[in-house]
This record gives structure tokens, C-alpha cells and sequence, in this order.
């Protein structure tokens, strides 16, 4: 394999020899295709390959930049003009009896079409149709039987035949496979191309046969026999695979879908079985027999039927989409977001939402805009958490002129900037598909250090340094506490979070080999207890919590100890689940979240006239925290797709599988940093200067609007990411790419507003 690395990436392990150069940038037009061009020809004079893949990129890359009708396009059709000469040149050299390239066929296609401005993606004929060029090394005189050709053949100005045919996308991998003398794929439900497969069997050696030259009718029946026996293979494979899918999909098919499938596919069988018994007579010379020729066309035609109709149940099935239900949900949801954006920036007191036309709630406006266009494009879904930390570190640095201009505050403004550059590595890591975890720090060269990976001063940081960050969370945990005197149970729910982050230092010390704790699992009953009294501890405090919130109503009204309590009654079992990472992204989300509420006091300090009065409520810093959430999801190793789930934190405590529970602690994992932390979180943002009554139902109202804009931004991002999967809806990476996304997003949403829901019966 040679040329676009999309291919390693997607089979890192297949290849013996591979040459992947980067794709990612549209505009290099030339890096991927010189690479190819590199390694091509010298492979072509080698005997180690049995199918060989040169993947140029240029003219891809020339359509997106510069257009269709452009030079550099014309430039790039030329080159390649040139170098398939070349490569047809050393084929037919080498294609005689003996020849390197005897029995050697050349596929030349493209993976996609182009629009006139060079795009593509949608469901156009030119986006959707390309080209394929197929040549066999020796002369293709094998008759493809009229009633299956397709193809219209003329010649062309050198006098030489070209046949023009059309295949199926579908029916591409199944032909290659027969080609190949490989399995067919379990999931694809093609067929065989005759005429390709006709071309692929010119390379048979068929005069050992004694039929002599080729294009006799001997021939042309001995190859439909040869496309029959691949048929039949092909047939069972598709059955089996309808099959399998039918019972084991909560769609499925109808069982009158499935009973005509199944008659049909006993019908070509039952003709199988008559035309193997005269085929074996006309093996033996029996002049008595039927017409093979007629029995095999018979044939071939009921496998044909059978395909086809197993294709057009499955596009009735699978591939088709109702937009006027598409519409209509897509509208409903604009409408519904529309009434939330009203709700949120109407009002009339001093401490409402500020209007819409201020500076802030523009520029909050723009920043959630331009995220959520981004999800138009393939590439900034891929990219998605390095855009937030764009857009994170471009807020923070508007607090920080903000906090320059009036002088105070600078501190945690640069402190800000520096936790969105430390996500931003994370984040970087995350993409590579390998969290931050010891494993990784341990088998990975320190790039950023230059230190070996198994240098002692790099051993013993990436062992200390998650448990110093938990001896840190407690540290902080101990002066909240102290700090903020209050009535209930409140405090001593926080000590129960001090207590479970002490047990999963211990848990983590005495897996390390530095500290000597290796028989402290055996004392404590083995190395799912630790986990589970971590669990048990968590669901206590949140019975104590639920309970106090019921019969002490109205008692205490100290939201930062009640934040701190639930938060870190939430945040024990999140960071235990989530590795020797999670304490770390936890202090980094701790600190970046005490920046945004330092300095958006700043501004409410400096824009109302005292502690008594509230300003008006800055709608950046509830935009910084949804932004601040959404790189805690990238930075914790995860991403919009179904391998992007961390299914080894389902099991952290446990060793046999039970299905809720199993889904329980992979939701909390997922959404735990990202959502549950970051709602649970929100009311940190308010001030907390006064308790007098009238200041204590101001923050109330500030809260609810906090809530209910945080629910705005989710569900802007989700009406993008539906209108993204509406217009890209026949997009070649819909099922890869835009589908996990949208499931991702819907998700994240519902457990979003079911949390503000519980966090507003909490703390209203």
C-alpha cells in the first residue's frame, strides 16, 4: 500500500509493506501522489506483492482548493495521464508466458465523483458516479453471455476495442473478492459483475482444458460454469447474512419480506442441484443431455433475481429517509429552541440576562454560531475538540484584556489560558486514540521532554502525579469546608468525597511498583473492593443529599457548600473510572472553573453599584463553561464515535457483566466530566456575597437563567448537528462520521436537560 494514510489508519496490521505519507492537508497537492509515484514503479519490477494499492490524492485535493475547470486540476489529470501510461507500459512488457505480469489485472478508479466547484459528499449523479478502468495483462476474448452484458464496446482511433460498462458500488467488493480467490465480506449483500469477472478470467489457464483458443461457445460455457460456482458461494454468503441480521436486529425484516427472500433462494438452489446433475452428464460425454449452455443462463439469471431482489428490500429498509418527518422534528426543534432563546433574554429586572444586542451576549451569540457551522464539515467534526479549545481561548483572551483594562484579576486570567493550553495537549492525545493514561505516558517516547520512556524521573511522575493530584482535590475539598460554615449534612457529605478520594490514592498506590503496596489488594478483599466502597460511599451521599434537599428545605441557603457537596459526591466515582487520567483532568477542570467564576465576578463586581445589587448576568461565562465541558470530553479520551467509548471503565469494581449496571457506569464515564460535573457545577458562577433574602431569590432567578442558557447552547449545537445529518445524509462517511455524532449529541442532550431538571429541584 502507497499514498493516502487513511488506510493504515483504517487497517493499521493488513499490509506487508506500506508507505503512508498525511492527507489531512487539502493543500498539498503533491506530497501524497510523489510518494506513490516514489514506490509504484520499482514495485511493479518486484515478485513479493500478490495486490498492490497506490492511493493518489492530488486531484482530490485540487477540486476542494482550486476547482474543477482550475490549472492546477488540469495539471494533476495530466501527471496521472503520464504515470498510468507508464504503469500500462511496464505491465504489457512483462505480460508474456513466464512474465512477471502474466496473469496481472489493473483497477484504475476513483472513491468518489466531484461537482463543478469540486466538492462532494451529497447525493448528485456527479458526486455519487465515478470512473473505473479495469485491464487484464492478457487478451479478454471471454464472451460475457448477451443477456448479462451490459457493456457497449467500439474502437476506438488506435483500432483497439473499448467496452464501457457499469457496476454497482455495492457489487465492487463482492467481485473483487471472487477476483481475488478470497472470502466475500459477511456484510455485503453484492453480487459478482459479470463483465468484470469475465475480464479477471482472461488470466485462466484454460487451454490445460483442451478447449483451445478462446471465444469459442466451449469457452464462453466454461466460464459461465466458473461464474455459476462463484454465484452459488456468493448467494449463500448473502442468504446467510440476511439471515443473521434479521434475527439478531431489533429492526429486522418482515417475515413476509423474508419468506419471499427465502423462496426465491430455494427456487435458484432446487435449479442448482438440476443443472450440477447435467453438467456431470455433459462431463461424461453423454449426447443425450440437455442444453448446458441454456441450463446455466437459467441459472445464472435465478442467482441474479435472487440478488436483486435482496438489494431492493434492503435500500426499501435501510437506506431510505422520510423528510418530511426530517422537517418536521428538525422544525419543532428550531421552534422550541427559538421559545428557549426568548425565555432567556426577555426580562426586565437588573439581574436578568443581558440584552441581546450588548456586547457580551453578541459575542456569546457568534461563539456558539460558529461552533455550531463548523458541523457542516467532515473535518471540524473530526477536529471538534480542538475547535472548543479554539473558541475557549479566544474567550479567554477577552477576559483577559477585560481583566488588564480594569487591573485586577490578571493572575487567573493568565492561569486560564494556561489550562486551555494543557487540555489542548490532552486533547491532542485523545485523538491519537490513547488517553493519558500510565500505560500510554509508559510505552510512548516523551517527545516533549526528550526523555525515554523508560527513564526513572519519568517512571515515577507518571506514577506520583495522579496521586499527588487527588492529595490536592482532597486538599481543596478540607479548605471548602472550612471555609464555608453551614447547617445540615452538607459538610459531612464532603468529608464522605475526601474519604473516597483517599481510598482510590490507595487504590492506585497499590498498583504502582515504586511504593510497595502490592499485598494491600489481598488485605483489603482483592482489587474490586476499593472500587465498590467507592460506589457505595457515592450513593450514600447522594440519598443524603436527596434527603436533606426533601425535610431542610429553605434552611440552608449556602449554595457554594451545597455545589461543593454534590460535586464532589459525583466527581469520586467519575475520576476512579476514568484512570490515573482522571485526577489530573479533574484539577484542571477544578482550576479552569475557578478562573471563569473569579473573573466573571470581576465584572459583576465592577458593573453593579454593591454587594446588594446584581448585574446584569454575562452570558460568556455560561458559553466558557459549556465550551470548558465539551474539551473535557476530548481531553478525557473519548470522541463522537462508538470506538471512542471506554468500555474497560464499565468493569472498574466489577468482573462479571451485567447490562444496566454495565450502562450505567459507561454513561457516568462518558458524560461524567463533560456533563454531569459541569451542571452539577453551574451554580458556582453565582455570587454568593450576600444572604440576604432579596439577594437569595436574585441568585435564584440568575440561576434558572444560568440553567436555562446552558440548555440553549446544548440544544443549538444539537439542532447544527441534525440539520448537519440532514443535509449530508447520502455523505460517504454518513454512517461513520455524521450518524455517531448525532447519536452522541441527542444523548448528551437528553441527560443534559434531565440533570438541569434535578439540579434546579436541588438548588431552586
Amino acid at each position: 500500500m502507497m499514498g493516502d494514510d487513511t488506510w493504515t489508519q483504517l487497517f493499521p496490521n493488513q499490509f506487508q509493506k506500506s508507505y503512508p505519507f498525511p492527507s489531512f492537508n487539502v493543500k498539498d497537492l503533491d506530497t501524497v501522489d510523489n510518494g506513490c509515484i516514489e514506490h509504484l514503479f520499482p514495485t511493479l519490477y518486484e515478485d513479493d506483492w500478490d495486490v498492490l494499492i497506490a492511493h493518489f490524492l492530488g486531484v482530490d485535493h485540487a477540486g476542494h482548493i482550486y476547482g474543477v475547470d482550475s490549472s492546477p486540476m488540469i495539471n494533476k489529470l495530466e501527471q496521472y495521464n503520464s504515470v498510468l501510461e507508464k504503469v500500462i507500459n511496464i505491465l504489457e512488457s512483462q505480460a508474456g508466458p513466464g512474465g512477471l505480469h502474466e496473469n496481472t489485472m489493473l483497477i484504475v478508479m476513483g472513491d468518489h465523483g466531484q461537482t463543478l466547484n469540486g466538492d462532494h459528499g451529497g447525493g448528485t449523479a456527479e458526486e455519487v458516479e465515478t470512473t473505473m478502468f479495469a485491464m487484464s495483462t492478457k487478451k479478454h476474448t471471454t464472451l460475457v453471455p448477451p443477456e448479462f452484458d451490459t457493456s457497449s464496446c467500439k474502437q476506438n482511433t488506435d483500432g483497439k476495442q473499448i467496452c464501457i460498462s457499469s457496476i454497482e458500488q455495492l457489487d465492487f467488493a463482492a467481485t473483487l473478492s471472487a477476483l481475488l480467490g478470497i472470502s466475500f465480506p459477511f456484510g455485503s449483500i453484492g453480487h459478482i459483475n459479470p463483465e468484470l469477472y469475465a475480464l479477471g478470467s482472461s488470466s485462466w489457464n484454460l487451454d490445460d482444458s483442451g478447449l483451445g483458443n478462446f471465444g469459442t461457445q466451449s469457452a464462453a460455457k466454461e466460464w459461465m460454469k466458473h461464474f455459476v460456482n462463484v454465484l452459488c458461494v456468493n448467494a449463500w454468503q448473502v442468504k446467510r447474512y440476511i439471515d443473521v441480521y434479521s434475527n439478531s436486529s431489533v429492526v429486522g425484516f418482515s417475515s413476509d419480506d423474508m419468506s419471499r427472500i427465502s423462496d426465491l433462494y430455494s427456487a435458484a438452489e432446487q435449479n442448482w442441484s438440476n443443472s450440477v446433475k447435467h453438467i456431470l452428464m455433459d462431463k461424461n460425454g453423454d449426447e443425450g443431455s440437455t442444453d448446458i449452455s441454456a441450463l446455466l443462463k437459467e441459472q445464472i439469471a435465478a442467482y441474479l433475481n435472487f440478488f436483486s431482489s435482496v438489494v431492493e428490500l434492503a435500500r426499501s429498509k435501510w437506506t431510505e429517509f422520510n423528510l418530511n418527518l426530517m422537517i418536521t422534528g428538525f422544525g419543532i426543534l428550531v421552534i422550541s429552541l427559538i421559545l428557549q432563546f426568548l425565555a432567556v433574554f426577555h426580562g426586565d429586572k437588573s439581574y436578568a440576562v443581558g440584552s441581546w444586542l450588548s456586547t457580551g451576549a453578541a459575542f456569546s451569540l457568534f461563539i456558539v454560531t460558529i461552533r455550531a457551522c463548523s458541523f457542516l464539515s467532515n473535518s471540524y467534526i473530526l477536529e471538534e475538540g480542538k475547535v472548543a479549545n479554539f473558541l475557549l481561548a479566544t474567550t479567554g483572551l477577552i477576559k483577559l484584556r477585560y481583566s488588564v483594562m480594569r487591573k485586577t484579576m490578571r493572575k487567573e486570567a493568565f492561569i486560564f489560558l494556561a489550562m486551555v493550553s494543557v487540555l489542548r495537549v490532552s486533547i491532542d492525545i485523545g485523538l491519537t486514540k490513547q488517553a493519558a493514561t500510565s500505560q500510554f505516558m509508559s510505552s510512548s517516547p516523551s517527545w516533549m521532554l526528550g526523555i525515554a520512556p523508560d527513564h526513572p524521573a519519568l517512571t515515577y511522575a507518571v506514577e506520583i502525579a495522579p496521586i499527588l493530584s487527588v492529595v490536592i482535590l482532597i486538599c481543596v475539598l478540607y479548605i471548602a469546608i472550612s471555609k464555608a460554615p453551614s447547617e445540615g449534612l452538607w459538610k459531612y457529605v464532603t468529608i464522605g468525597s475526601m474519604v473516597s478520594y483517599f481510598f482510590i490514592a490507595l487504590l492506585w498506590a497499590s498498583e504502582s511498583k515504586i511504593f510497595g503496596l502490592d499485598g494491600l489488594l489481598q488485605v483489603t478483599g482483592g482489587r474490586n473492593r476499593i472500587p465498590q466502597t467507592v460506589y457505595v460511599i457515592g450513593l450514600v451521599q447522594l440519598c443524603l443529599l436527596a434527603s436533606t434537599r426533601m425535610f431542610c428545605a429553605g434552611k440552608d441557603k449556602n449554595w457554594a457548600i451545597r455545589t461543593v457537596a454534590l460535586v464532589s459526591a459525583c466527581s469520586s466515582p467519575v475520576v476512579l473510572m476514568s484512570g490515573k487520567q482522571g485526577s489530573m483532568l479533574a484539577l484542571a477542570h477544578l482550576v479552569a472553573g475557578y478562573c471563569i467564576m473569579r473573573l466573571e465576578g470581576v465584572e459583576r463586581r465592577t458593573q453593579s453599584d454593591g454587594q446588594s445589587k446584581f448585574s446584569k448576568l454575562n452570558p460568556l461565562c455560561v458559553v466558557q463553561w459549556s465550551l470548558l465541558s465539551i474539551c473535557m470530553f476530548f481531553a478525557s479520551g473519548h470522541w463522537c464515535a462508538f470506538d471512542g467509548l471506554r468500555y474497560g471503565a464499565a468493569f472498574v469494581g466489577f468482573d462479571e457483566f451485567v447490562l444496566v449496571r454495565q450502562a450505567i457506569l459507561l454513561t457516568i464515564e462518558t458524560f461524567g466530566f463533560s456533563i454531569i460535573l459541569s451542571v452539577f457545577g453551574l451554580p458556582l458562577l453565582v455570587p454568593i456575597h450576600s444572604q440576604t433574602p432579596q439577594a437569595h431569590g436574585e441568585k435564584r432567578h440568575q440561576l434558572f437563567q444560568m440553567y436555562m442558557l446552558f440548555g440553549v447552547i446544548s440544544a443549538t449545537t444539537v439542532t447544527a448537528t441534525i440539520l448537519c445529518v440532514t443535509i449530508q445524509r447520502r455523505h460517504l462517511m454518513v454512517w461513520g462520521l455524521f450518524a455517531p455524532k448525532f447519536v452522541f449529541d441527542v444523548v448528551g442532550l437528553i441527560l443534559t436537560d434531565l440533570l438541569i431538571c434535578l439540579a434546579s429541584a436541588y438548588y431552586l
